[in-house]
């Protein structure tokens, strides 16, 4: 039996001598060991164990950050200015400490023209650097090319993140892995360019 204010051992006693001692203390007498032999118990009050235990937890999940990953979709033909709109969307999120995936959708033929969309994943990242690294550099996911962002400047500044795009090699590991990876918000941009309405949890340009 282990006395759990000074932490000393108090020796080997019979279960019933070993409960009134603890009742004597006004305390608990809690077997912590039951696998040990003989068996390990504690003298203290387990009503404030419980309490203290409890309290730490709440603090622990309180110091957790938690990184959600948002998602902007973007048309291969759409114009800078109109990918701006969005831009500014990723900034807010980034700066929140979020990570966020760029995707570039191809319809149809588009698919054959899929170094227009890594032009544009080139200019984002540029555009971004100050704010956002390229964690994961454009990978095929279907028919979508797909970026990751994270937060913290780029190493190297805009120049740095074009070339990140430019000459990044992919496997297909890290597809399946950026893929796999879960957006909590999608921003959807639609053929047609104009400025961007708000609608619930996600924006969709019409």
């Amino acid at each position: 039996m282990i006395d759990d204010a000074s932490g000393k051992q108090l020796g080997i006693f019979p279960p019933r001598e070993a409960v009134a001692m603890a009742r004597e203390r006004n305390l608990d007498l809690v077997e912590v060991a039951p696998n040990a032999n003989p068996p390990v118990t504690r003298i203290m009050d387990y009503g404030k164990f419980q309490y203290e235990r409890t309290k730490k937890e709440r603090e622990a999940k309180k110091a957790q950050k938690v990184i959600e990953v948002k998602e902007v979709r973007i048309r291969p033909k759409t114009a800078m200015y109109h990918v701006g709109f969005k831009l500014n969307r990723v900034r807010d999120w980034i700066k929140k400490g979020n990570k966020v995936k760029i995707r570039i959708l191809f319809r149809a033929r588009e698919i054959t023209h899929s170094n227009l969309g890594r032009e544009t994943l080139e200019q984002i990242a540029g555009d971004m650097a100050d704010i956002a690294t390229v964690e994961q550099a454009p990978l095929m996911d279907g028919k979508s090319l797909v970026m990751l962002l994270g937060p913290g400047a780029q190493k190297g500044g805009a120049e740095a993140a074009k070339r990140a795009v430019r000459f990044a090699k992919s496997r297909p590991s890290d597809a399946a892995a950026l893929a796999a990876m879960p957006a909590s918000t999608s921003v959807v941009e639609a053929e047609e360019e104009a400025e961007p309405t708000a609608q619930a949890a996600t924006e969709t340009v019409a």
